[in-house]
């Protein structure tokens, strides 16, 4: 068949993943800095021949969902059902009206799919018009009976690990679970397995051993380790701000609105604490200062929330695959007190960052009523990060 034009995918997400411990669904669990199922999901959702992304979920769990991959484009998730095989099915019945050419179906679970892969599961649908990443086994398999005693060896040479995202001509594989619905069979556990059943010659493709599949706690762990052994460059930056107090009524501070008898003087809102955390992420990547990306000389940042810039700056660290590890302000001032309002402060740039509270500190302090901040002319902070990042020369 000709390589084609419209490629969608299904991202199979409902189930509970009772097998890989407490904390909830593993596709919302945390690794690496990010919900398992916005890295399983990013990659076709930013992949230039997709157009479209189907999520199938449990209903429960669309709050959860939401929250977790707001900032990706996708198709209205699809409720999902009691097996795999049935929220897929769903999944194809939601995107049966975009008439796609092909589909490819992935578990939310293989969180390190990479563009490479679609690509070659794209191209080889293309070429077959189903297929299957598969790697090759490396160790010797046994067939045993139910007492554990071995049956047969089979021939590795043969053997094949399957992995997803699975290939598919769409009307085919739609066709194919139509008809398993209606013959009542729900006992596949792939797409592929269902495809043989219907008839369909199934061709392999080369996978990726990195593609691996979360399922139990040790999982979890052995993933973290692998992460945080790439991210072998750490580095720190610091950061300075001060504003001046003029008219006004209120101060923002680390992103959070403090009443006072002054406002700052500054182009933007003036939140000194967000500024020296800005240059300091961005010391640390050795990418400029807050000035040269927010010139104040440009209209557009008047009176801007700092937020943005913050964001910003949490996403050029991002770029470059690399996760912040910690940020630390300090306040300089004689008033507003900032002890009262520190876990607040926390919280928000928490918030804004996506780091967890316990990798926050705001502290402060005064100046024993020396120079500008002594005098309660203004307000100055100062600020650090510590981010890793994959190891360049």
């Amino acid at each position: 068949m000709p390589k084609p034009e419209r490629t969608a995918a299904i991202l199979v997400a409902a189930g509970r993943g009772l097998r890989a411990g407490s904390g909830g669904p593993k596709q919302y669990r945390s690794i690496g800095g990010q919900t398992v199922i916005f890295r399983a999901m990013e990659p076709f959702c930013c992949h230039p021949e997709v157009f479209a992304v189907q999520p199938v979920l449990n209903p429960d769990d669309a709050a959860v969902f939401n929250e977790a991959v707001s900032a990706l484009r996708y198709q209205p998730p699809a409720n999902g059902g009691a097996t795999r095989q049935a929220s897929v099915h769903a999944g194809l019945e939601a995107l049966a009206g975009q008439k796609p050419d092909v589909v490819l179906i992935h578990d939310a679970a293989r969180p390190f799919v990479t563009a490479a892969l679609i690509s070659r599961a794209i191209d080889a649908a293309g070429r077959t018009g189903a297929a299957v990443p598969a790697i090759a086994v490396a160790d010797t398999i046994k067939l045993v009976d139910g007492n554990g005693n071995v049956e047969a060896t089979p021939e590795r040479a043969r053997l094949r690990i399957a992995q997803t995202p699975q290939a598919f001509r769409f009307d085919v594989i739609l066709d194919a679970h139509r008809r398993a619905a209606r013959e009542g069979r729900s006992d596949f556990t792939d797409d592929a397995a269902l495809a043989e059943w219907a008839g369909l010659t199934v061709a392999t493709f080369e996978g990726d051993p990195a593609n691996m599949k979360l399922t139990t706690p040790e999982d979890f762990v052995r993933e973290e380790a692998r992460l945080g052994a790439m991210l072998g460059d750490v580095r720190t930056g610091t950061g300075y701000d001060v504003h001046a107090f003029g008219d006004g009524d209120h101060l923002m501070i680390c992103g959070i609105r403090v009443p006072h008898s002054r406002g700052f003087l500054a182009h933007s809102d003036g939140d000194v604490g967000l500024h020296a955390l800005v240059d300091a992420i961005l010391g640390a990547l050795a990418d400029g200062d807050i000035g040269s990306h927010f010139p104040p000389s440009d209209i557009k940042w008047k009176g801007a929330s700092s937020d943005q810039f913050l964001k910003y700056a949490v996403e050029r660290v991002t770029a470059r695959n690399g996760r912040i590890a910690h940020l630390e302000v300090t306040m300089i001032c004689e008033r507003p007190k900032i002890g009262p309002l520190r876990d607040t402060m926390r919280a928000r740039i928490a918030e804004i960052t996506g780091l967890s509270l316990s990798r926050v500190a705001v502290k402060a302090t005064t100046s024993e009523r020396l120079g500008f901040t002594g005098r309660e002319e203004g307000i100055a902070a100062t600020a650090s990060a510590t981010i890793r990042l994959p190891w360049s020369d």
